[in-house]
């Protein structure tokens, strides 16, 4: 049977890939020896070893580091090797051997599907169990920011029912000062107060010496006691999740998350909305990265390689900040999570697909 890829697919596709990968592995062997530098003195404090640190951190460390470096990376990559094809006229024989520009672009895309393909399963199920693992490690090792109690919590445990909590210590799974409001519209129906409450099981929780006021009207019905077990659909561990906490969890945590929260009638999702948006808008960026960079370097310019990888860089950086800005304008609620993260893919597309029609001309 016929490969439907010619030699000269199989060529580009060569080229793009085996530069890109080459690329990224050098920047990251880099990247881990100055890192290593930085904590070696951590490590020698508390005498990991050298598979310890390996197993424990830097495999971890490369898929994070390496989701984060490759826009930039797919970039550079077509624009080197495409700048080079160009130098050396091999693009002008393809065209004229009748090759059309529409046609050669198809193994670059091929290329950056698999690119694509790669990205989506790394930040949607590698990266955020990676990313968990590195923050425990460095909790433990380098430099510790976990949080064991949190204070004031107040949150929307299910439609028209607030929790509030003074302070709770995640190791005893133990809070103090507890309140637990209903309402039926904007009307308070009942007020549970204790002076401790704790976890016990699957949403069970213990509230001790407490104080229920039942409300009707202008009718108030007061009940004390020293025990009482209730059902709070609420684990401990979601009185201490945070926005960074949405960078660790995989796409089906992520979806069960917002769909839990939604259905407790909590609104203040920018940040986990947003990192559901990243996860699909960031693997997109291979396509227009690879559009941008095709465009920009498969004529023979005068400067040659230099220019071209310059003009490059300058976009892939203008390219990430307006990604950053962005972001930020969704997590303050200034654009929507969608809007935010899908406005940079959509300027620099148009960009894109303006200088292949422009080059398609010339």
């Amino acid at each position: 049977m016929k490969s439907p890829l010619t030699r000269i697919d199989r060529y580009i596709i060569g080229k793009f890939l085996g530069t890109f990968f080459f690329s990224i592995i050098l920047i990251l062997s880099i990247g881990i020896a100055f890192d290593l530098t930085e904590k070696m003195d951590d490590f020698y404090e508390y005498q990991l070893t050298a598979k310890e640190v390996i197993m424990e951190y830097y495999i971890h460390f490369i898929p994070y580091y390496m989701n984060m470096f490759s826009p930039l990376f797919i970039f550079i990559s077509v624009i080197f090797f495409t700048s080079k094809l160009a130098g050396n006229s091999e693009i002008i024989a393809m065209l004229a051997s009748g090759i059309s520009m529409k046609r050669l672009l198809r193994p670059y895309l091929i290329a950056a599907t698999f690119l694509f393909v790669m990205l989506f399963v790394l930040a949607g199920w590698i990266i955020p169990p990676a990313s968990g693992h590195l923050l425990t490690f460095q909790d433990k090792y380098i430099e510790r920011f976990s949080q064991e109690n949190a204070r004031n919590v107040q949150m929307e445990v299910q439609p028209g029912t607030i929790l509030y909590i003074e302070n709770f210590q995640r190791n005893k799974q133990l809070g103090f000062r507890a309140s637990l409001e209903h309402f039926e519209g904007k009307t308070l129906t009942m007020r549970l107060t204790a002076q401790r409450i704790q976890y016990d099981s699957l949403y069970h929780w213990h509230m001790t010496d407490y104080i229920k006021r039942d409300f009707n009207g202008l009718n108030e019905t007061l009940t004390r006691g020293s025990r009482l077990d209730t059902t709070i659909a609420l684990l401990p561990d979601e009185l201490f999740v945070t926005a960074m906490d949405a960078q660790h969890m995989t796409n089906p945590e992520l979806k069960a998350y917002m769909e839990r929260q939604r259905q407790r009638g909590s609104g203040n999702l920018q940040a986990f909305e947003t990192e559901w948006w990243k996860r699909f808008a960031s693997p997109i960026g291979a396509f227009i990265m690879t559009l941008l960079g095709f465009t920009m370097s498969c004529r023979k310019v005068r400067g040659g390689m230099g220019k071209n990888l310059g003009i490059g860089i300058t976009l892939s950086a203008l390219y990430i900040l307006f990604s950053t800005v962005s972001t930020t304008f969704s997590v303050n609620g200034v654009l929507s999570p969608f809007m935010a993260v899908w406005v940079p893919n959509f300027l620099f597309l148009a960009i894109g697909i303006a200088l292949y029609f422009r080059v398609q001309r010339s």
